[in-house]
């Protein structure tokens, strides 16, 4: 027998009777209630249970949402009693921020290691012109010279100042290499240091995945003099 049209109807909203709420996100299962997730009201969460549904429904009729869902929990367990996640606190972030929850936000950036990052590492790179976009072309160079090799070796330059950068010529004519090969970093105005930079771009690539090393780049033609420090090797293992 079918149903009748105003149940049918009602599917297509969240009924503020129904107060459980079955969640699929991204294949991860949750329970929660209306009420919770409505906790803050300006929030995208509230937002997609509130009025009519936003959400598609899974073959259970659980609402989905296509995302990783690893992470909810720590959001659920905030909104239902305040609870601040002490693991996870950048990837807890991440979600907060997905959904738009503000209070929770605020308060995992005023945590020492957000802080840190969001304040500290964060605005340093922001100085940095070109920082991530000149990771992508360090990761994009070292897969293509990885072929048949168990090491990518890329060759940076960094430049911490402008008269670093006057200086950058005389340190790109003591390599052997083409110069199209070298990745360059600088100036930037911030009290970092190379040391921080390098740190950096290790940290960040290794993020990714990937296995690398650092070390200062020598020449062995006793032109050693010329390079004034600015040139660096990040070697990819690959096996």
């Amino acid at each position: 027998m079918s149903l009748p049209d105003s149940k049918s109807s009602r599917k297509q909203s969240v009924e503020p009777h129904s107060s459980v709420v079955q969640l699929n996100i991204g294949g991860r299962l949750y329970t929660t209630t209306l009420s919770t997730l409505r906790k803050h009201p300006n929030s995208k969460l509230a937002d997609m249970f509130s009025g009519p549904l936003k959400l598609q429904k899974d073959a259970e009729g659980r609402c989905f949402i296509d995302r990783d869902g690893t992470h909810f929990g720590a959001i659920l367990e905030y909104l239902r009693t305040e609870e601040v996640p002490n693991k996870n606190l950048l990837e807890v972030h991440k979600e907060a921020v997905y959904y738009d929850i503000k209070p929770l936000v605020k308060i995992l950036e005023d945590t020492p290691q957000l802080f840190g990052e969001t304040v500290g590492r964060q605005q340093f790179l922001s100085r940095v012109r070109n920082y991530h976009e000149n990771l992508e072309v360090i990761i994009r160079v070292a897969r293509a010279e990885a072929m048949a090799s168990r090491y990518s070796t890329i060759i940076m330059c960094v430049l911490r100042t402008e008269e670093d950068l006057a200086r950058y010529n005389d340190a790109m004519d003591t390599l052997d290499s083409k110069k199209e090969s070298v990745v360059s970093f600088g100036p930037w105005n911030a009290p970092a240091t190379v040391e921080d930079l390098l740190d950096c771009i290790k940290m960040d690539i290794e993020a990714k995945g990937y296995k690398v090393s650092l070390k200062a780049h020598n020449l062995d033609k006793g032109f050693l003099f010329k390079s004034h420090g600015f040139l660096y090797k990040l070697t990819f293992t690959w096996w």
